[in-house]
């Protein structure tokens, strides 16, 4: 489906308890189809988590109704948190809404960030706290994502998922050491978690940036930036910058890391197949399934191409 004017993105989540999360499915989806709005919603007993595209006029009343919607007498997404950009096109292919265990998995039960969280540091006060001596800052998301920016003299925990966070924590953060920690994440909703949970360890100080890097981004200006690099979305975006301009990175669709246009110009690069750092990993057999599916996307008969591999 191709998009000619900008579109709108809305990356949103809330946390909130839904006892009867499997009945929301079918009519989201139908609603979803019903405004064009195409992209992935998550939904679980914990709450709703996604990223959704759609012309803006659409979008918004999606996000409206939402907000409005009567789950069990209660509207449990009136408070609804979601960061708005812009695109010059559909960074989706299809809608889905998906039934899940927790909406961000960490994999630790008992958890829950309605019960207790860290302390929301708005993004005009970030630069201050993150500058502070006594702060340990760490990022909660995954190498991929760090490789391609982060802030100045942010830990990163070297994780492939957000599974392996709590062992990151359990080896190398310590309550009666660290006594000020400062966590951000994309757009917030892992820091939701992980504050929570570092809560639990017996950390007293714990601090997160209101809206992740998202909104950060969106609003401070670059000239007084602390942000290096860009930041990793989860759709064809694949990296936005300062003011949520699109960045300059693109999916290696074998091994699903971002990949600079440089990197295209090395004899390891080949589309839809690998890049230079996963050219020695892959066999004969897999190189020539991509090279199939990658026929399939620059096929422009091709109704449905099929996805890049996910890596949430």
């Amino acid at each position: 489906m191709t998009q000619t004017n900008p579109c709108l993105v809305a990356a949103l989540y809330r946390f909130v308890p839904l006892p009867h999360f499997a009945e929301l499915r079918r009519p989201l989806s139908e609603s979803m189809d019903e405004l064009g709005i195409l992209g992935s919603l998550l939904l679980a007993e914990e709450g709703i988590n996604g990223t959704i595209a759609g012309p803006p006029d659409h979008l918004h009343l999606f996000i409206d109704q939402l907000r409005q919607r009567d789950v069990d007498g209660k509207t449990p997404f009136a408070e609804l948190e979601v960061k708005w950009s812009t695109h010059d096109r559909l960074p989706f292919r299809r809608a889905k809404v998906r039934l899940k265990r927790e909406i961000v998995t960490m994999g630790i039960p008992g958890i829950d960030p309605n019960c207790v969280v860290g302390t929301y540091v708005e993004p005009e006060q970030w630069n201050d706290l993150i500058e502070r001596q006594d702060v340990v800052v760490v990022d909660t998301r995954n190498d991929y994502e760090v490789a391609i920016g982060t802030f100045e003299g942010a830990i990163s925990p070297q994780t492939e998922s957000f599974r392996e966070f709590p062992q990151f924590v359990s080896q190398h953060l310590d309550p009666s050491v660290h006594r000020n920690v400062a966590m951000f994440c994309t757009g917030g909703i892992r820091c939701e978690k992980s504050t929570a949970y570092l809560k639990q360890c017996g950390f007293e100080n714990v601090y997160h940036l209101r809206g992740g890097i998202l909104k950060y981004l969106e609003v401070i200006p670059e000239d007084q930036s602390r942000w290096q690099g860009e930041c990793f979305v989860f759709d064809h975006r694949v990296s936005v910058g300062h003011g949520l301009t699109v960045g300059d990175h693109q999916l290696c669709h074998g091994c699903g890391w971002p990949i600079t246009i440089e990197m295209t110009s090395d004899p390891g690069y080949e589309a839809g197949v690998c890049c230079p750092r996963c050219v020695g990993e892959i066999t004969e057999s897999q190189a020539q399934r991509r090279r199939m599916r990658q026929r399939q996307l620059d096929d422009p008969s091709s109704s449905d191409p099929p996805h890049a591999p996910s890596i949430h």
